[in-house]
């Protein structure tokens, strides 16, 4: 899958992704925070994804496992999306773990999309002439974000740069129309 017409937009993509790890990682430094699993899992959470060259991205990642693992993943993809499904003919929340989690680790962690990069932390985003949005960070967290002094972590940066890196990417590849799809949705194309 990773061709030359990819080969400079996922290069982009993996230095933006860094740039998001490290401010993401100081913030998280600063409240003393440290990911490990809890019960308010966001790996199992519904997380919809808009951008081609994420997803492109993430399909290239399960090109790097062997035929076996990844074909693992897309029958547990093919599983959450039915789930998802049936939970949402009844409304139910639905609290389903993501096709790429294997005891508690991220297959393809490297490849793994933005919101799953940003999610967590307490954060702000800066709208064209609106009041910033603040997002409180998880509900694990919340004991380590009220002992300090908030950490400011912007995330706007990061949408723009992906919105721009998005643009560039559609007018190269051309991919048809919007997507916001999830990862298991994703991994079954």
């Amino acid at each position: 899958m990773t061709d030359t017409i990819h080969t400079p937009f996922f290069k982009q993509l993996s230095t933006l992704y860094a740039r998001m790890d490290t401010v993401w990682t100081a913030a998280a430094d600063h409240y003393g925070f440290h990911c490990r699993g809890c019960v308010d899992n966001c790996c199992e959470t519904e997380f919809h994804h808009h951008t081609h060259i994420e997803k492109q991205y993430l399909l290239s990642g399960l090109d790097t496992l062997d035929k076996e693992t990844a074909a693992e993943i897309q029958t547990r993809a093919a599983t959450v999306c039915e789930q998802r499904a049936e939970a949402g003919k009844t409304n139910a929340p639905a609290k389903i773990m993501c096709p790429l989690n294997t005891d508690g680790l991220c297959r393809l962690y490297d490849f793994r999309p933005m919101i799953c990069r940003l999610h967590g932390i307490p954060h702000e985003l800066h709208r064209p002439g609106a009041f910033p949005m603040k997002g409180p960070g998880c509900e694990a967290g919340e004991p380590f974000f009220s002992a300090t002094d908030y950490q400011t972590f912007d995330r706007t940066p990061f949408y723009s740069s992906m919105a721009r890196l998005e643009m560039e990417y559609r007018t190269a590849v051309a991919p048809p129309g919007r997507i916001r799809e999830t990862i298991a949705e994703m991994l079954i194309g």
